[in-house]
């Protein structure tokens, strides 16, 4: 890895487990995008997956009384479905089909989280979960980036901010192990550089969770909403780019 290489790896995953220590989620989502514009999808997606286990495991511990079982044990079934379908298309599909569809994909929540007014909670049906589990399993698999779909029910089930945010980072926790299980199984964690350079990071991403979770209490819901999909829109146009070259 070159030394424009490393500089541009170290600023995005600052910037991504920045805003997972604030949120509990969207390290994947700002990270995969940037880092596939320079390294293979097939080498950025295993990496993200071990950094995001990580800061799951680091928030998750830190905050693992405030977690609500319930919903996870609700998910995880389902989400094993998904996790096998992602998987079996990441390593079958083209680089350039799944990085435009990874733009689209990115695009659609970007405008979601920029746009979207903050409304009066509304508890849904749990019944919203397996359609959730399926979806993000199956996205989180293919991309590393399956937290939306996880994201947009558990705000519509829990009400407490650090609930939530707890209550994610556990989920992301025990999902991001069934996927290591499944990276595993296809070959695609094999390859010991990706767990070298995950070793070197996890020192930049515990700084980068430090700093965001200090900031947690400090920004409102729609700031940080706001935020993100900002963020996720530059990414997509970014990744769009890349596919559209390649």
């Amino acid at each position: 890895m070159i030394a424009e290489d490393l500089l541009y790896a170290c600023g995005v995953l600052l910037t991504a487990y920045f805003v997972r220590g604030i949120s509990g989620f969207g390290s994947g989502l700002i990270a995969v995008p940037l880092l596939a514009l320079r390294f293979p999808l097939t080498e950025v997606v295993p990496f993200m997956l071990i950094a995001d286990f990580s800061a799951s495991a680091i928030i998750g511990g830190l905050h693992f009384g405030q977690v609500e079982r319930g919903e996870i044990r609700r998910l995880l079934p389902v989400s094993l479905v998904g996790i096998v379908l992602g998987t079996s298309l990441l390593v079958y599909l083209p680089a350039s089909a799944l990085l435009l569809t990874l733009a689209g994909f990115i695009s659609v929540f970007g405008l979601r989280f920029l746009l979207a007014e903050p409304q009066t909670f509304r508890p849904i049906s749990p019944l919203w979960a397996y359609p959730a589990a399926l979806t993000g399993g199956a996205v989180g698999g293919l991309f590393g980036t399956g937290g939306p779909p996880y994201v947009i029910y558990m705000t519509h089930r829990i009400a407490d901010k650090a609930v939530l945010r707890a209550t994610l980072s556990g989920l992301f926790f025990m999902e991001g192990l069934l996927r290591i299980i499944a990276f595993l199984i296809a070959g695609l964690l094999l390859n010991g550089a990706i767990w070298l350079h995950w070793l070197a990071a996890l020192p930049l991403i515990m700084v980068a969770l430090y700093a965001g979770s200090h900031i947690h209490t400090r920004l409102t819901h729609a700031q940080m909403q706001r935020f993100v999909g900002l963020l996720l829109l530059v990414s997509a146009a970014s990744v769009l780019l890349k596919g559209l070259q390649t």
